[in-house]
């Protein structure tokens, strides 16, 4: 498919300027069920990232990257909990807000933190 250089900027342009789903995801260690909850405002993209860096070795949560290292990325499944449920009628609408609230619910529901979890409090 050969497109125009004027339609392939359009198309990145639109790309662009589209909302990427908001949302929490879950890094699971199927061994030993520990799990590690994060969300983003573009909850693909930062799930994208984390597997990119436990890859590198470089990830934020250094017992995830240590048992990742360890245990292989065979070993762990990557999920979104749930995404934010937009309202765009709504002008008081606050996508960040409303993600931490939905981030809160489920670091809870999935005790992320302490022996069950990677997280820190």
């Amino acid at each position: 498919m050969n497109l125009s250089s004027e339609s392939r900027r359009a198309l990145s342009r639109q790309y662009k300027e589209s909302v990427r789903p908001a949302g929490v995801f879950v890094v699971r260690n199927t061994v030993s069920g520990r799990v590690y909850v994060a969300g983003s405002l573009d909850v693909e993209g930062a799930m994208n990232r984390a597997r990119f860096e436990l890859g590198l070795g470089s990830h934020r949560c250094k017992p995830l990257g240590q048992d990742w290292a360890a245990q292989g990325a065979a070993h762990f499944s990557f999920e979104v909990m749930d995404r934010v449920k937009e309202r765009e009628d709504d002008p008081a609408f606050d996508r960040k807000a409303e993600l931490e609230k939905l981030l809160a619910l489920w670091q809870e529901e999935l005790q992320c933190f302490g022996e069950k979890g990677y997280n820190k409090p």
